[in-house]
């Protein structure tokens, strides 16, 4: 059973900074492509960054670029997520997701991509 535990969540002013952390368990991750994704009440799941499994391709929903940026440690297991510039209507539940039938180039902004996923964190920049 794969295990993801997501960290670093938490309220901030607009402006400020966060970084969400996700440690996966298991040798699944270094051949997973990872994303980010976050949901508010009543909205579906979106997509939000992701990640290929050799970390050389990455990819943004627009309202994010140039402000978050996705990275990944595989000798930690761990997906990263640097939100800069935070803003009120990034407040949401994030989750971080693995797709481990991926190819190691390519990354997945879809949610029907990713076969595993996280609880949860919750990020609330406030105005």
């Amino acid at each position: 059973q794969v295990q993801l535990v997501e960290s670093g969540g938490g309220l901030v002013q607009t402006g400020g900074s966060l970084r969400l952390s996700c440690v996966v368990s298991g040798p699944i991750f270094s051949r997973s492509a990872m994303g980010w994704f976050r949901q508010t009440p009543g909205k579906e799941r979106e997509f939000v960054a992701a990640i290929a499994a050799d970390g050389g391709a990455t990819g943004y929903r627009g309202s994010v670029k140039g402000r978050f940026a996705i990275s990944r440690d595989n000798a930690k297991n761990t997906v990263f997520l640097q939100m800069n510039g935070l803003k009120p209507e990034d407040t949401a539940l994030y989750f971080c997701a693995g797709n481990s039938a991926a190819t190691r180039h390519n990354w997945y902004e879809r949610v029907i991509s990713y076969g595993y996923w996280g609880q949860g964190i919750q990020v609330t920049v406030s105005s």
